[in-house]
């Protein structure tokens, strides 16, 4: 008899239960969610350079296509510059390509001066903005 009443009496979690498992999880969302925060910029910061890769390419094939003459901007890989229609072969990637991992635009410069005689590719970081440190410092391409 009196386990059909302790039964009846236990059918839900007390406050105390409730409140033990509530700090229980945020114990744990305070440990977890900043590693893991961290490791999503990592990885962003990771997916540019081989993006970078990927437009480095597609100006390669923009030089041999228009027996060497550079990119004036990012934009030539996109739609014909006036004049070259006969040599243009693109579009080389997509628009999207031309976004960083940020979704920010790369940076092109046709005459580089983190490589001097070529060009630089740069992406300002999870910012936006020129210059940072961490998540948002530059990348360039080497």
């Amino acid at each position: 008899m009196r386990r059909k009443k302790d039964r009846k009496n236990r059918k839900a979690f007390t406050l105390v239960e409730l409140l033990v498992v509530i700090m229980i999880l945020a114990l744990l969302a305070g440990v977890v969610a900043p590693k893991f925060i961290g490791q999503i910029f990592k990885a962003k910061r990771d997916i540019a350079r081989p993006k970078m890769r990927n437009i480095e390419s597609a100006i390669d094939m923009y030089i041999l296509n228009t027996g060497g003459q550079f990119p004036s901007s990012l934009e030539d890989l996109l739609t014909c510059p006036p004049g070259l229609e006969e040599v243009w072969a693109g579009p080389y990637l997509k628009p999207k390509a031309l976004l960083d991992p940020w979704d920010n635009p790369y940076v092109y410069v046709p005459n580089g001066t983190v490589n001097p005689g070529s060009y630089d590719l740069i992406s300002y970081g999870a910012d936006g903005a020129q210059g940072g440190e961490g998540d948002n410092a530059d990348i360039y391409n080497d």
